[in-house]
């Protein structure tokens, strides 16, 4: 793995942390479950990532994902009034967790050699898988199946992001505009209450 993708998996893995964590108290976890939820959400779309793949479990070599789901509980301990608003939080590392492992899902598929469309399926599952994970495990319907959009953000960020590539933009750089891609569509998302339409009954 290329030293860009390792930054963004340690950031996306922290934030996912935090989010399921935070979500976690909000539903008055104990210690030990908030954590569970929070390594969840963090390794849950990269795991998935890894055996569709078939390449080695990204966590199972290295401890450091495990550690940082720690941080991210010792994090969560700080009482609200010192950090970011509860609700506001799961929003924010919610979202920061889905563009940062959108792209890392998009950049390990193209390393291995695969083409731009399973990359964006990859990136996808990267970036959602984890989130789902988390609300089923706190008993609420997943974010990606409720009317708000959640994985078409990966979507239109990968496809941003082969655009960048296509017109002669690094991978650095083709990765950073495809995350704030997907920042933008969550952020439109939740600020507008855009949403994809409903199946008739």
């Amino acid at each position: 793995m290329n030293t860009f993708t390792l930054i963004l998996e340690i950031l996306g893995t922290f934030a996912f942390a935090v989010s399921g964590i935070r979500l976690a108290s909000q539903k008055r976890f104990d210690l030990f479950g908030a954590y569970v939820v929070g390594v969840a959400t963090a390794i849950g779309g990269g795991t998935i990532r890894d055996l569709l793949l078939n390449i080695p479990v990204f966590w199972m070599s290295d401890p450091i994902y495990l550690i940082l789901s720690g941080v991210a509980l010792a994090y969560g301990c700080i009482p609200t009034r010192y950090t970011i608003k509860q609700s506001n939080a799961i929003l924010v590392f919610d979202t920061l967790g889905l563009a940062l492992f959108t792209i890392v899902g998009l950049e390990k598929t193209v390393s291995l050699g695969f083409s731009w469309w399973t990359a964006i399926v990859m990136g996808t599952i990267t970036g959602a898988a984890g989130g789902v994970i988390r609300d089923v495990l706190v008993g609420q319907v997943p974010l990606i199946f409720r009317k708000e959009i959640y994985a078409m953000a990966c979507v239109i960020g990968g496809i941003v992001y082969f655009i960048c590539l296509h017109i002669g933009f690094n991978s650095i750089i083709s990765g950073l505009v495809g995350g704030v891609f997907v920042i933008l569509v969550r952020y439109l998302a939740v600020r507008y209450r855009l949403s994809l339409p409903l199946l008739p009954k």
